[in-house]
Order: C-alpha cells, then sequence, then structure tokens
C-alpha cells in the first residue's frame, strides 16, 4: 500500500483563477508520493509556472527545482510586476520592464487595442504555439494567450493567461497586470503592422488620399513598415475619446 507524504499549499490573489472553487483562497492538503519537485506540483494543479514568481516553503523562498517534503507548509504568489520583492528569491531574472507582447491566434482585437496605446505587438493569426514561443525567447516578449497549456511549456519564461474573453477587458487587464499606465503612447504604432508612425508632408502621400481628405485635411502621418496614411479625422476623435475613457476606468 502506497504511503502518501502531506503538505499544505495557498495560492493567492489571481493564481487563484487556476483552481477549483474548494482549494481557492486558503489553504488546503496536498498528497504526494516520493519527493516531486514544487513546478511539477504546481503545474498538476493547473497553474502555469509562468504565473509564479514566489514561492514559501515553510516562510522560507525557493526556487522552481524545490524538491517537496512530509508537512511542507506552501504559499504561492503571482508575478510582483509593480512591486520591488527584490530581497526574496524571484523565479526569474526580472520582469520585462520594456513592455514587448506576442499573442496567441486567439487575440486579434486585442493586438490592435495595444498597438493603439503604443505598445510593441507582434501578432498572426497563422502562428502556432512553437512560433510563438520562439518568438518571445528571442526576442523578450511576454506571451498574452487564452491558452493554459501554452504557458506550461518548460521552456516559457514570461506569459499571462488573459482571463476576459471582451477585447477591452483584455486590454485592462493587461495594463492592470503590468502596469502599463504611465507608458501609454497612442498613435505611435501601426495598428494593422506593428509599425512605427511618423508625420510625412502631405505632398509625399498626395497618391494615396481620396479626394475629400485632399481637401479638408493637412496634417498626415504614415506607418514606416506598411506604409498605411493616418490622419486626424472622424475616426481619430473616436480613438481619442476611447483612450481617455480607459484611462479613467484603470
Amino acid at each position: 500500500m502506497a504511503v502518501f507524504n502531506k503538505a499544505k499549499f495557498r495560492f493567492y490573489e489571481e493564481l487563484n483563477d487556476f483552481l477549483p472553487p474548494d482549494k481557492k483562497k486558503f489553504f488546503f492538503v496536498y498528497n504526494f508520493e516520493c519527493n516531486p519537485s514544487i513546478k511539477d506540483v504546481i503545474e498538476a494543479m493547473g497553474v502555469p509556472h509562468t504565473e509564479v514568481d514566489l514561492i514559501l516553503v515553510n516562510g522560507d523562498s525557493v526556487t522552481f527545482s524545490y524538491q517537496l517534503k512530509d508537512n511542507d507548509v506552501v504559499s504561492v504568489y503571482p508575478v510582483f510586476e509593480s512591486l520591488d520583492i527584490s530581497n526574496v528569491t524571484h523565479l526569474r531574472e526580472k520582469p520585462l520592464r520594456e513592455p514587448k507582447f506576442v499573442l496567441d491566434v486567439h487575440l486579434g482585437k486585442l493586438s490592435k487595442y495595444l498597438r493603439m496605446l503604443g505598445f510593441d505587438t507582434q501578432y498572426q493569426n497563422s502562428y502556432e504555439d512553437s512560433e510563438i514561443i520562439k518568438i518571445s525567447l528571442e526576442h523578450k516578449r511576454t506571451i498574452l494567450t487564452r491558452d493554459v497549456a501554452l504557458l506550461k511549456y518548460s521552456e516559457v519564461t514570461h506569459g499571462y493567461w488573459i482571463r476576459s474573453q471582451d477585447p477591452i477587458e483584455q486590454l485592462k487587464e493587461v495594463i492592470k497586470r503590468s502596469d502599463l499606465s504611465k507608458s501609454i503612447r497612442p498613435f505611435y504604432r501601426c495598428s494593422d503592422c506593428n509599425g512605427i508612425i511618423k508625420e510625412v508632408s502631405k505632398e509625399s502621400i498626395m497618391d494615396k488620399l481620396q479626394t475629400g481628405t485632399k481637401k479638408y485635411f493637412n496634417e498626415f502621418f504614415q506607418c514606416n513598415s506598411c506604409g498605411k496614411v493616418y490622419w486626424k479625422g472622424s475616426h481619430f476623435k473616436k480613438m481619442e475619446r476611447f483612450i481617455e475613457n480607459l484611462k479613467v476606468s484603470i
């Protein structure tokens, strides 16, 4: 007959999103055999390692390689993007302070919103999981995804599971999660391709303008990557109001 060891676990704040109701927001007993790594145990409970930044075992901070022992008391905390907890053991080198993202295929609308606010956002609706992970590692981009399984790959170092299904609420999640409210730069990036938008002379893009636009507007901007032309028409005013309302709500 197998003899089980026991440990007590508690998960804090948004890590509870991954747990069943009977394990949310209080200590519960976990039975186990041998001495598994604490990373394997946490992920077996459904919590991706990318969501975790601090683990305390019996009051001491440990790394993911710590092997769970009988009677351990474990507290698991989420990524602290906006707090200084440098005196404890972080489970990754450091948070990504320059916000750069790569999004999975389910987050096309979110990608446009993030770009509109000036955040470097890589997205294609054809990306496979392996491509997303490669882009994240090579270009130091945080993975944003609706697929929890993607964040459980061992290679993944920075990622966040988007809770909401509504694109605007998703945008608020990312801004709050990564403490980005002071980093917003509206209309700095192209919403279509992520290129940089710069002011250009009217004469240089005359062949791209319709008659009415030529007549009523004189200030123009153009993406340095795809060549899309922007001007401050009625759509621009709507986007300005959207951004102002967003800032108030976060």
